[in-house]
């Protein structure tokens, strides 16, 4: 049962959220009656906390209009928001004092965290990859990220359940290897152990995450962010293209990103100059075709449809009708 004091901070939280809270509501929340409520009231009135009392109808206790409360009162899940917020803040493009003042704002929360939730955290950090600069990510479960999280860190094998993208609901036993943020998502790399192979889960379809006895060897080879990336490039859909483009791969990148394409160099033929601007094989997979040609057409390089027949039908089509297009007076 929590002490005195644990509930007499807990309804300072309460009150610092804003608002005009009703005793009654105040004693459910802390399981307490409204007699204790009020001496819990009488106890912050005692340490200079300006607690108002307001009567009527929808009366209760609120805060002082201003008061700024010198702790900072964090839950586990509230002070992982935050620092995971601050964490992606420093790959975006900040300028110098935003960046100290990220790095700053870093340091005051993770002084003031219970040491028990610091240690949690510094191993979520330790274990998280982004793929490029983020954007808005999802709210991830704070417990499942931080297990998860302690996984990675241990090498400790992890049972999930999960749901796939048709509904199918299976229980698995994951050697995770790290926690990637990519394009809005949060998604857990690792060898599925029935499987016998390296998949990459979305964390907003694992229902229940729980540690295993045992431990694994993590193997050798591209960190997690670029296992998700060549994951998302070699994914099973409808279409498999391939295509030889004339030019460099940040040329190619800027357009068709790891996520979506792998490149690798194509041999000259013969009696091509070696040092000449290299052709690269680019190869992807994707449910529909339409939107290839466009991209093709904004990459102002020479290139070349290995495969399949229907996207050069597709690329054909549309220079047709920009060429109709083009010729209207």
């Amino acid at each position: 049962m929590p002490r005195p004091t644990g509930r007499v901070l807990r309804l300072l939280e309460l009150l610092q959220s804003g608002g005009t809270r009703t005793v009654a509501e105040l004693a459910d929340r802390l399981g307490v009656e409204g007699r204790t409520v009020r001496r819990y009231v009488a106890q912050l009135i005692e340490l200079d906390v300006p607690v108002e009392s307001v009567r009527g109808r929808y009366g209760g206790y609120r805060l002082a209009p201003g008061y700024r409360l010198p702790p900072l009162m964090l839950s586990d899940d509230e002070a992982l928001a935050v620092l995971l917020g601050l964490v992606a803040g420093r790959r975006a493009e900040l300028t110098t004092t935003e960046r100290t003042a990220n790095e700053t704002a870093s340091a005051k929360i993770r002084r003031v965290l219970p040491k028990h939730i610091a240690r949690r955290l510094d191993t979520l950090l330790e274990a998280l990859a982004f793929t490029d600069q983020p954007g808005e990510l999802d709210h991830p479960d704070a417990g499942l990220l931080l297990t998860i999280a302690d996984a990675v860190r241990h090498r400790r094998p992890v049972s999930i359940r999960y749901t796939d993208r048709d509904g199918r609901r299976s229980e698995r036993t994951l050697h995770a290897y790290g926690i990637v943020a990519h394009a809005g998502r949060w998604y857990v790399t690792g060898k599925d152990a029935q499987a016998g192979e390296d998949r990459t889960f979305r964390l907003d379809r694992i229902a229940t995450a729980r540690a295993l006895p045992g431990s694994f060897e993590a193997p050798a080879g591209p960190g997690p962010a670029q296992r998700v990336l060549s994951g998302f490039a070699t994914a099973e859909y409808r279409h498999e293209v391939t295509l030889r483009i004339h030019g460099t791969v940040e040329q190619i990148r800027a357009h068709l990103p790891a996520s979506i394409a792998s490149l690798e160099e194509h041999e000259p033929a013969a009696g091509q100059d070696p040092a000449a601007e290299p052709w690269l094989r680019v190869e992807l997979r994707a449910e529909r075709l339409d939107w290839l040609p466009p991209v093709l057409a904004s990459l102002d390089r020479p290139f070349v449809i290995e495969g399949p027949d229907e996207l050069r039908d597709l690329v054909i089509a549309l220079a047709d009708r920009l060429t109709s297009s083009a010729r209207q007076a």
